[in-house]
């Protein structure tokens, strides 16, 4: 509740004139009755219309006043509520934007997704309803029952009661729904998590033929989220009908003690009615924004997490701007994933020199990927130092650091945008002439080219509109614009046909010979004409050195040789 308080002081002068219109609002409410039993008691009784017309005019005022306020105080509402909504999720993208990958994928990106979005809309939801009910209600459940006691004493002690039973059920009511809204919003991230890993799948779970597994699959969190909220919401539904209970039970009580025979406190007696009324109005109002107010506090603990994290990776204080030319040396280095039982890399150690370009290959899950992922730091090694042109990566700043790297990961990400725009993410000032000479070495010229507008094509999200090859041209062509000193390539040429891969990798060698370049690949016919080869096994360093030395040398190097060329 803390960080909802925080948000509300930033916007208080508008939050008080909104309390400020409601308060008000609340005020005209309150005069309604009673000036109601005066035209009862002073105009109808005495037969005088002037006193029915008298007091008739000023309950239409105040009913005009009324409906200016509420009107007023609605417009303010909904704009404090927008734009905290709009802060927090400002304050949380941001934030997430300078987590290390460690701490995203402790976060998981399926439950921040829930976070900016619905846990979000819950906060949003709980400040409109103080705003516009839950200043109101209490204002409108006091001002009825002073004025039940001041029309008609012989009420205080219902009133008494009243107020002590209802205050006893909203507190259990509250004590009761915080725990179980909590796991309604942890239900509802893997409901988002299970959706997310189908859609981004769609293809392999269309191309076998497992239409029905992601169906029961998404049955069973959608259950387990149905059960949920019906968990919750049965809390409501247990507390929400014994408060209307004993308010109506007061209305009898109240309607017994006045007695109805006595003519003299008619008009009274209806206006401590229609209090009654408004006094189970507001409880009503106040229950149903207290289990909002349960809801938003358990979605702001869980944004405050998001807020509230710190990036695992240590910023230097005074961080080195080196002169980066490509030279990298890993000594001893380690790592482990979170959470792991075993290291993924284990002791490594080699030196690749500037401008050299360094083929790394091993089977799958031998830490190749891992290993290039440590020097642009998307992961810090746990024990070892890897240094760039001799300076340890963890106290070069980060933005230089990476300003001289260009990385084509194993899947091709594009962005929703032209062919232009995503070439220009590798450099914003890249001019026509430079985007399509980076195009011609990654081979995407020419399907460019062929587009109905040529750079200009329109992408779908994650470039859904274009085959897997073209896309992995395309984040080649990409990394190129950059004009990295290292290049990164992690397995990028997966989907590229042999012989489109040797022209993308003969242009490579053509253009990059002040860049260093390290080719990640499961095909030895793609590392084997690089400077020098790194063949790794289960996360150490099975060989290292050219391609007829690792052939005398190297077991595991032979082993993929002979499975793969004979």
């Amino acid at each position: 509740m803390k960080l909802i308080l925080h948000y509300i002081r930033k916007h208080i002068v508008i939050f008080l004139i909104s309390t400020f219109f409601l308060t008000m609002e609340a005020v005209a409410d309150l005069m309604q009755p009673t000036f109601m039993s005066m035209i009862v008691d002073n105009g109808i009784k005495n037969a005088s219309v002037s006193q029915i017309l008298f007091f008739g005019a000023i309950m239409l005022g105040i009913a005009v006043m009324g409906a200016v306020c509420a009107v007023m105080r609605n417009r303010f509402a909904s704009r404090v509520s927008q734009t905290i909504g709009k802060e927090l999720r400002r304050d949380m993208y941001h934030n997430v934007q300078q987590l290390s990958m460690e701490n995203i994928d402790r976060l998981r990106p399926e439950s921040i997704i829930t976070r900016i979005t619905n846990d979000v809309a819950q906060i949003q939801e709980f400040i409109n309803g103080i705003m516009r009910i839950m200043v109101k209600a209490p204002i409108i459940c006091i001002g009825a029952i002073v004025l039940i006691m001041i029309q008609t004493p012989r009420q205080a002690p219902v009133m008494a009661a009243i107020i002590f039973i209802v205050s006893l059920l909203v507190m259990g009511n509250m004590k009761l729904g915080y725990p179980r809204f909590g796991t309604v919003q942890k239900k509802l991230d893997r409901l988002n998590g299970v959706a997310r890993e189908f859609l981004s799948s769609v293809r392999v779970v269309k191309a076998f033929h497992a239409e029905e597994e992601e169906m029961e699959k998404f049955e069973e969190v959608s259950m387990e989220l149905a059960r949920a909220n019906t968990a919750a919401l049965r809390t409501m539904a247990v507390f929400s009908p014994f408060i209307h209970l004993t308010v109506n039970f007061g209305i009898v009580l109240l309607l017994w003690i006045s007695g109805s025979g006595q003519s003299t406190e008619i008009g009274r007696l209806m206006a401590s009615v229609n209090y009654m009324t408004q006094v189970l109005f507001a409880v009503t109002m106040i229950s149903n924004t207290l289990n909002t107010a349960v809801r938003a506090t358990a979605s702001s603990e869980r944004i405050k997490e998001v807020l509230d994290e710190k990036p695992a990776q240590h910023m230097p204080k005074n961080p080195l701007l080196p002169n980066i030319t490509g030279d990298i040396f890993f000594d001893g280095v380690s790592f482990a994933y979170a959470g792991a039982e075993k290291e993924a890399l284990h002791n490594i150690t080699i030196h690749i020199a500037p401008g050299e370009t360094v083929g790394i290959i091993g089977s799958t899950g031998s830490g190749k990927s891992t290993l290039v992922n440590l020097i642009p730091r998307f992961y810090d090694a746990i024990d070892g130092i890897i240094k760039i042109d001799g300076c340890d990566v963890t106290q070069i700043d980060t933005k230089h650091l990476r300003s001289a790297i260009a990385v084509v990961p194993q899947k091709a990400l594009l962005f929703s945008g032209t062919i232009r725009e995503n070439l220009r993410w590798g450099s914003a000032k890249a001019t026509d002439s430079e985007l399509q000479r980076a195009a011609q070495i990654a081979c995407a010229e020419e399907f460019i080219k062929e587009s109905t507008q040529g750079y200009d094509t329109m992408l779908g999200q994650g470039g859904v509109n274009l085959s897997g090859g073209q896309k992995q041209r395309l984040s080649i062509a990409r990394a190129l614009v950059r004009k990295p000193h290292i290049l990164i390539l992690d397995d990028c040429t997966s989907a590229l046909d042999a012989k489109t891969e040797a022209n993308v990798l003969t242009g490579l060698r053509n253009m990059a010979e002040n860049i260093t370049v390290l080719l990640v690949s499961q095909r030895i016919s793609a590392v084997m004409r690089a400077d020098h080869i790194l063949c790794m096994d289960n996360g150490c360093v099975s060989g290292y050195g050219r391609h007829d030395e690792l052939m005398a040398t190297c077991e595991t190097y032979q082993a993929i040789y002979h499975s793969q060329i004979g």
